[in-house]
């Protein structure tokens, strides 16, 4: 799932605070592969900042010049995207687009964070001039919440910082505009959360008339239980309860609903009677964020009910979904796996992860369980080496993509930021280096970076989504300065990472 900044603070903290300590190095004897990631030059890391800076720019000016105030770039035929009003049940459009400039507002925390204060400056003031929520489109609660307001509170956060880290950011004559914006939103969204017997909000809501009369009472667990972090942080800036309780009244009412056998969740829940319409649970769609926001709530709001909620489900997800070795770097047996099951026994259901799972080593490395978090970040790094890129669906038992395409998505990115941040050792860089090295090769077409629709073929698709720039092109420019001082081996040990890429088949 995709991570705002209010995350990378979050995580900053965190991992200064928390995970200092927590990992180990793990190999007794050099090797081909150490020799090849134990090192990476501070040169190379800047000309890899560098890189990404590039990436970021070449996409954000030609979104600036052929898309804005449209919501997406289409980069293949350098033109605007926005809702599909010819058919309103596109929801893999409509769900996301609402007309209402989404790149840039969900960019706007890049800008700052790349040190580009004038441009910032320049495109919060579009945002104040062209950004309107009075609109006759139905758009998905989770994905206004977490891009939108998030985009919106982040930049309002950032410029209200009296240090101001990233330079000066501060628009002339602003006057909260950003913030109040987020809050007119979140009171558009709001009666999705109204005329549900569980508390568990509608999945959509128009922006002018609210729920659609022909809603959908089915949610997924992730869309429902990742509100929290946004309309809290809402809420403490305008002094009004209401929009952090009414997300935190549906999570607790999805924890209410868990299985009372294996401590599980489903995937899919009816809105108006708790039932369960999709019982497979996992870490990947429909589920990964839920997780993530349990403890994040903990880390930005000192929950500690929250924690507890995130504790016990984690308990739950090693028992029940973790197939393989009981240790990552020692002993025998198949390499650790987390696996789709079902919520009421904990039988494995299927033979696949999806990418949004590539995002569960981030999580585990704030929650300080480094040496998993190595052996999770491992396997879908083997299939980004295997296609330079990451199928939105791998089956791990046929050793073949399900589903075919790659939309530039920023979970493994992420989850490999945290994890150096967390080790400083050089692998994760190298890493960090070959997915911009490959997204630089097989996505980038005439007027920015393009959706790839097939990564055995590597054509494409004419989409850019916004958190190829909110998030992949940040993450990968956020590198610290490598450390010189300590012999660094593989955080893996050269024989179970060469049991994990054969188990994925590279040779």
């Amino acid at each position: 799932m995709k991570i705002l900044t209010l995350h990378v603070v979050l995580t900053l903290y965190l991992l200064t605070d928390v995970v200092a300590g927590k990992f180990h190095l793990f190999m007794p004897q050099w090797t081909h592969q150490d020799k090849r990631y134990s090192h990476f030059s501070e040169r190379e890391r800047l000309l890899m900042k560098d890189k990404a800076k590039q990436m970021f720019q070449n996409g954000y000016d030609n979104y600036i010049k052929y898309a804005f105030p449209q919501d997406e770039l289409n980069p293949v035929d350098c033109k605007g995207r926005g809702p599909d009003y010819g058919n309103p049940s596109n929801i893999n459009i409509n769900d996301v687009l609402g007309d209402y400039i989404l790149t840039l507002v969900d960019t706007l925390d890049t800008l700052a964070i790349m040190n580009n204060a004038s441009e910032f400056k320049k495109a919060v003031q579009l945002v104040i001039e062209y950004a309107s929520f009075d609109k006759n489109n139905t758009v998905q609660v989770f994905e206004a919440t977490i891009r939108i307001i998030g985009g919106l509170l982040s930049a309002h956060l950032l410029i209200k910082e009296p240090s101001q880290p990233f330079g000066d950011l501060v628009p002339a004559h602003y006057e909260d505009e950003l913030l109040h914006l987020a809050h007119d939103l979140a009171a558009r969204l709001l009666p999705s959360f109204e005329g549900t017997s569980t508390g568990i909000p509608y999945p959509r809501v128009n922006l002018q008339n609210g729920v659609p009369l022909n809603s959908s009472n089915s949610t997924c667990t992730a869309g429902a239980g990742t509100l929290i972090l946004e309309m809290g942080v809402l809420s403490h800036l305008l002094g009004d309860p209401v929009y952090k309780a009414r997300a935190k009244r549906a999570l607790k009412s999805l924890w209410s609903y868990r299985s009372n056998v294996t401590g599980l969740f489903g995937n899919v829940i009816n809105i108006q009677t708790g039932a369960w319409e999709g019982g497979m649970s996992g870490v990947g769609a429909g589920l990964d964020s839920f997780f993530e926001y349990l403890l994040k709530a903990y880390i930005l709001f000192g929950d500690a009910e929250m924690l507890k909620m995130f504790n016990e489900s984690y308990e739950s997800i090693k028992f029940h979904l973790r197939r393989g070795r009981n240790h990552c770097n020692k002993g025998d047996g198949l390499p650790p796996i987390y696996v789709n099951v079902n919520m009421r026994n904990g039988e494995t259901v299927n033979n696949w992860i999806d990418s949004l799972q590539a995002a569960w080593p981030g999580v585990q490395v704030l929650n300080g369980d480094i040496e998993e978090a190595i052996c999770s970040h491992a396997i879908f790094y083997a299939i980004w080496r295997r296609f330079d890129a990451l199928p939105e669906r791998y089956n791990w038992h046929l050793k073949a993509p399900e589903i075919l395409f790659y939309p530039l998505r920023p979970e493994l990115v992420e989850s490999t930021y945290l994890l150096y941040q967390a080790t400083k050792n050089p692998f994760y860089l190298h890493v960090g280096k070959e997915i911009l090295d490959s997204i630089n090769q097989y996505a980038k077409v005439k007027c920015g970076y393009a959706t790839i629709h097939d990564v055995t073929k590597k054509d494409h698709e004419d989409r850019m989504e916004s958190f190829f720039l909110s998030e992949t092109c940040k993450y990968l420019y956020l590198c610290e300065k490598v450390g010189h001082k300590r012999t660094y081996f593989l955080p893996i040990k050269s024989n179970y990472l060469s049991q994990i890429e054969h188990s994925i088949g590279l040779p």
